[in-house]
């Protein structure tokens, strides 16, 4: 028998939490292990639980970013999912790079939460997906991805810009094999090497960097 996922909660708001908890609660591969309302709560309870994963309200008190911090220094282990009713970019690039690994608006079923929890804790990173493609193209519609004469990304091959440009655009790896005529194990170790040469964690993050630098904020 597979161990359940051992998860915390942590919202601010009684009745919402209490919503989380029995959507969690009311499946059989997870567990709720702890509850709370502040970030000290949070932090407590990682140090405390160490659970699998913790969902942290952004906007509780004490501040989810700042409990986020705390957590991936003091307990690494513990991963951590954010959950918010404001989609904003900032916070959503502040919190992956503090060691989030999860967005997830408050508005989603229970059905996408679920979801969201078996993926961090399978070692994935999660972003709600109608956020995620506002996110990577936040660049504007108008905006080009073609090359761009003054290179962006002049520590990639032009092929692994490529497919960067194709991570961007949310394709998948079997998605970016079909699109290039390479087979889903050479996509997969062009992808690796994407990530180590931009010093990024995962496809979110490469996909951020990749919208900073085509917009110029980078």
């Amino acid at each position: 028998m597979q161990p359940r996922i051992r998860v915390g909660v942590i919202d601010d708001h009684p009745l919402y939490r209490d919503g989380v908890v029995f959507a969690l609660e009311s499946e059989s591969d997870i567990e709720v292990i702890g509850q709370g309302q502040s970030a000290q709560d949070a932090l407590q309870i990682a140090q405390e639980h160490s659970p699998d994963v913790l969902l942290l309200d952004m906007n509780m008190p004490g501040g989810g970013i700042n409990a986020v911090s705390k957590i991936a220094q003091s307990c690494p282990t513990t991963k951590t999912l954010m959950l918010t009713v404001v989609d904003d970019e900032d916070e959503v690039r502040s919190a992956l790079r503090k060691g989030a690994k999860g967005y997830l608006l408050k508005g989603t079923g229970s059905s996408e939460l679920v979801n969201a929890v078996r993926s961090i804790y399978r070692g994935q990173n999660y972003v709600s997906p109608s956020f995620a493609a506002q996110l990577i193209m936040s660049r504007g519609v108008g905006d080009s991805i073609s090359p761009d004469p003054v290179r962006r990304f002049p520590e990639l091959s032009d092929r692994e810009e490529q497919i960067l440009m194709l991570i961007f655009q949310g394709f998948s790896n079997r998605l970016i094999g079909d699109e290039l005529g390479l087979t889903e194990k050479t996509v997969k170790g062009y992808v690796t090497s994407v990530m180590d040469k931009l010093q990024v964690r995962n496809r979110v993050e490469a996909a951020i960097l990749a919208s900073e630098r085509i917009s110029g904020k980078r």
